[in-house]
């Protein structure tokens, strides 16, 4: 910036500064001989030599003041990698027809859901059927009982039968080994225990295919209902037999996408939507193979905020943390190898944290020393000399003038070695027009023109 440009911008902070002083003390109307003494009263002041500067809440707002603390970083050892948010494999749920039918959705794309929330109908033939199919079988397997018992009674009274010939062909038998009986007795007897024994056989095979019905039909229903609590826990929850079936979801999440139209007709296992839970993502950098000697799993790392605001970016309130995990493979074209963090569960997910959002990732090395760091956006030059200003401990509409005493810096963040504390604030936007307002090399007097022209001396 040449000294012309530099006049003009520090009488315009100055004059922005003092604007902003005016209406916040509420200025009135005096008259000329007031004027000329609270003039020379601040002359006088402005002649004492200071390193505050008013910074009350006009001030802070016509000049788009904002702070950032100072913090305790290993800048030294932090190496920092852009990346970019993606989604977890998990994070996308799709939502299909169970059954073949006619679809009424119930949501909208984009729209936020619970578990629980009922998300679309599918009027499906099949589900009834299933129910009607259901019923029949129950009636079924309850009348196998009272038949099987009626042959088993049957089974039993044959049994007894041919227990009785038998005892009546042994007593015939020995009747005719006595030299008493007829033959014809004898005959008849095995004839009769013959029939019975061929009846008893009848009933206990027809019994044991009623055995083989029974377990077949129990069989049956268990399947049937294994598949009709199978498609309601699908559609996540019971299911009335004779209304249309309901789906709804099982997670919270938002409706990424609608598959089909309204009152479209669907195959079995056709895709209906697709809900997404935004705050299932993880990160993932892309650092120099070079740096593959200082990086290992496990480190400790933080995704920054792609904040525009300075004051915010890259602090911890405004940042995620985790732990380092390096890719697979890496990229020999490119000479590149990913870096995967997954922010910790037990954390908060952040607002501004989003699929798709770029950010940067700081990875804290092994070794170092952790020291006071401030952002380098904080740290403003008057002339050769760097500038910063911290707010005032004890007086929050102040602001003290120091000489930046720094280290080292990592490109957004620089070590300050003297002059604060951890936790005081620092200004961050707005600090180039303090540094105008406060410079003791730039023009004190002069006078702008209706065009914006600035120039020296009065009127």
């Amino acid at each position: 910036m040449n000294d012309a440009n530099r006049t003009r911008s520090s009488h315009i902070a100055r004059a922005i500064l003092c604007a902003s002083l005016a209406v916040a003390s509420g200025c009135s109307h005096k008259d000329a001989a007031e004027q000329d003494r609270d003039h020379d009263h601040a002359a006088a002041a402005a002649a004492a030599p200071t390193n505050r500067v008013d910074i009350n809440d006009a001030v802070r707002r016509n000049l788009g003041v904002t702070f950032a603390k100072v913090e305790t970083r290993n800048v030294a050892r932090t190496l920092r990698v852009p990346g970019r948010f993606e989604p977890m494999p998990t994070a996308r749920r799709e939502y299909r027809a169970p059954l073949a039918g006619r679809v009424e959705l119930l949501v909208a794309q984009y729209q936020r859901v619970e578990p629980g929330t009922p998300l679309y109908r599918v009027d499906a033939p099949a589900w009834r059927a299933i129910a009607e199919e259901i019923v029949a079988t129950e009636a079924k397997v309850a009348s196998m009982g009272p038949l099987r018992e009626a042959h088993r009674v049957h089974e039993k009274s044959l049994a007894d039968k041919v227990e009785l010939w038998k005892a009546r062909l042994k007593q015939l038998e020995e009747l005719r080994a006595a030299g008493g009986g007829s033959a014809a007795q004898f005959t008849e007897a095995r004839a009769t225990l013959n029939a019975t024994q061929a009846d008893l056989a009848d009933v206990m095979e027809k019994d044991a295919a009623l055995e083989a019905e029974d377990k077949q039909a129990n069989a049956q229903l268990r399947a049937l209902r294994s598949r009709r609590d199978a498609l309601a826990a699908s559609g996540g929850g019971e299911q009335p037999a004779d209304a249309p079936f309901t789906v709804r979801a099982v997670a919270a999440g938002v409706v990424e996408s609608l598959e089909v139209t309204q009152g479209g007709l669907l195959a079995e296992g056709a895709a209906v939507l697709a809900i997404v839970q935004p705050e299932l993502i993880r990160f993932r950098a892309r650092a120099l193979q070079g740096d593959l000697a200082r990086l290992r799993d496990g480190l400790a790392v933080r995704i920054v905020a792609p904040s525009a605001d300075a004051s915010a970016a890259g602090t911890r309130a405004e940042s995620i943390e985790g732990t380092l995990a390096i890719g697979i493979a890496a990229d020999p074209d490119g000479r590149t190898i990913d870096l995967i963090v997954t922010p910790n569960a037990t954390d908060k997910p952040a607002a501004w944290a989003r699929a798709g959002v770029a950010a940067s990732l700081e990875v804290t090395l092994e070794g170092g020393t952790p020291e006071l760091a401030i952002p380098l956006a904080a740290v403003v030059r008057d002339g050769l000399a760097p500038v910063i200003f911290r707010r005032d401990p004890k007086n929050a509409d102040k602001a003290i003038r120091l000489d930046a005493d720094l280290g080292t810096d990592d490109g957004r963040w620089v070590v300050i070695k003297s002059g604060v504390k951890e936790g005081d604030e620092i200004v961050v936007a707005g600090n180039y027009q303090l540094m105008l307002a406060t410079s003791g090399t730039a023009a004190k007097g002069g006078h702008f023109h209706s065009d914006g022209t600035f120039h020296e001396g009065k009127d």
